[in-house]
């Protein structure tokens, strides 16, 4: 960040009075920028032994397999991201959501929620989505899945399927396994 979004004016990063973390700070109206974690919300639809996955019409991983998941917009619950984002990219509908999977991925500044939820009708593609696609575990297209997390996401439900216990899980992945994909990257202010 190089300029204030209140006044225009240069900012500087340092520690406000009365904080204990570096902030951007406006030298000329005071103005405390403060840069909060990034919110992404997804949703695994399922229909009896298969799961909903998305091949991606955009970057990043554009033709790559995905659930539906996008960052939550102001105004809306974690839950309603994920049924909008669910309807956005497979034009589809879930019941019975539950809170799934949590991934804290502080080295990104973002928080992934993902639900899970029962498929409820029809599905089909949105305009983020090249084509929509119901699989079973052993369709998974797993060399084409988009994201890590896609990858630990299903390998976990499909190991939850053979107990009928879906626990909510809390993963924090670091830099080392960010590394090692090669996808995620520390955003340049």
């Amino acid at each position: 960040m190089n300029f204030c979004s209140e006044c225009g004016s240069k900012v500087v990063e340092k520690i406000p009075a009365g904080d204990n973390r570096r902030r951007f700070v406006c030298d000329a109206c005071d103005f405390i920028h403060y840069q909060n974690p990034r919110t992404v919300v997804g949703c695994l639809p399922v229909s009896g032994d298969k799961v909903l996955l998305c091949r991606r019409a955009i970057e990043p991983r554009l033709g790559y397999w995905t659930v539906p998941a996008g960052f939550m917009e102001n105004g809306e619950t974690m839950l309603e991201g994920a049924l909008r984002e669910t309807q956005e990219e497979a034009a589809a509908t879930v019941k019975d959501e539950t809170l799934y999977r949590l991934f804290d991925i502080p080295h990104i500044n973002q928080v992934y929620v993902f639900f899970r939820g029962e498929l409820d009708g029809d599905y089909g593609v949105g305009p983020e989505s090249l084509e929509s696609r119901l699989f079973s575990e052993d369709e998974i297209p797993w060399s084409e899945l988009a994201f890590p997390i896609v990858t630990d996401i299903l390998l976990e439900y499909f190991e939850d399927r053979k107990t009928g216990e879906f626990p909510i899980r809390v993963t924090k992945p670091g830099p080392q396994w960010a590394k090692d994909v090669g996808y995620f990257r520390k955003e340049e202010n």
